[in-house]
């Protein structure tokens, strides 16, 4: 597989965390877990597919995927060709007018946003691009066509950044506390801004921290208290359901 990544134009740096080029010859699935970004795929060559319970769903040439709180399992096509938009953590809000929130778990296609004929327009212009900055240039303008501006929410910026700062080991009414407001609107505002509730955005940082900052010789108690787990069935049904495998297969696959 080709994985090439690139950096967003001066415009939409505030938005679009990076771009990516994904091609790969021969079928295969592979596992992507749980992040912090919105993505929007468009598929100029192949098809791609969901995998749920062994039963295979085959996704939209141009789609969006919410935030997870638990693993997927894609299928490519032989031959595929990709372009991803890596969003921001507030990013994706200035491309669409519905809450966030609704697209949480959700892979669907872009035609419930866009124009079928913008889409089209689109993809014969990606199908023609000879190279991959060609194709970069192409998204970016069409973006840039649909973006809106408005101020930043500065009470989600800053309920990110306590999370962030705590390793993801916050509770809600202590990030309402800290920022003097009440729980409720914070994660009203939250939810549409971002793409989850702040509680499990913050689950989401608080897995990825513990994946980051694994160590040989740590035992899987500790990891799970530093992360603040003082359950360790809790910490292990958490990390399976993020990851699909339970701490010991994980981290022996890792390091293999």
């Amino acid at each position: 597989m080709r994985f090439e990544v690139f950096i967003p134009c001066d415009i939409l740096k505030p938005l679009v965390k990076t771009f990516a080029i994904q091609e790969a010859d021969e079928e295969r699935s592979y596992k992507v877990l749980p992040d912090t970004n919105i993505v929007i795929g468009f598929q100029y060559k192949g098809r791609l597919s969901v995998v749920e319970n062994s039963r295979e769903s085959k996704l939209a040439t141009a789609g969006v995927t919410g935030l997870t709180d638990r693993y997927k399992i894609f299928k490519n096509s032989g031959s595929i060709g990709s372009v991803l938009v890596y969003f921001r953590e507030t990013g994706a809000r200035a491309f669409f007018k519905q809450p966030l929130h609704e697209l949480f778990q959700e892979s669907i296609s872009l035609e419930n946003f866009i124009l079928r004929a913008e889409l089209l327009v689109l993809e014969e212009q990606l199908g023609e691009a000879r190279t991959d900055q060609d194709k970069i240039t192409i998204v970016e303008l069409f973006l840039i066509s649909r973006m809106t501006v408005e101020a930043p929410d500065k009470l989600v910026a800053a309920a990110l950044a306590l999370i962030h700062q705590h390793k993801g080991n916050i509770r809600i009414g202590t990030l309402a506390e800290q920022l003097h407001t009440s729980q409720s609107p914070l994660e009203k505002r939250f939810r549409q801004t971002v793409g989850t509730s702040a509680k499990k955005f913050a689950a989401i940082v608080r897995l990825k921290h513990v994946l980051k900052n694994f160590t040989p010789g740590k035992s899987f108690t500790e990891l799970g208290y530093e992360a603040g787990f003082y359950d360790q069935a809790h910490f292990i049904k958490e990390f399976k359901s993020f990851t699909g495998e339970n701490p010991s297969q994980y981290f022996s696959t890792e390091t293999t």
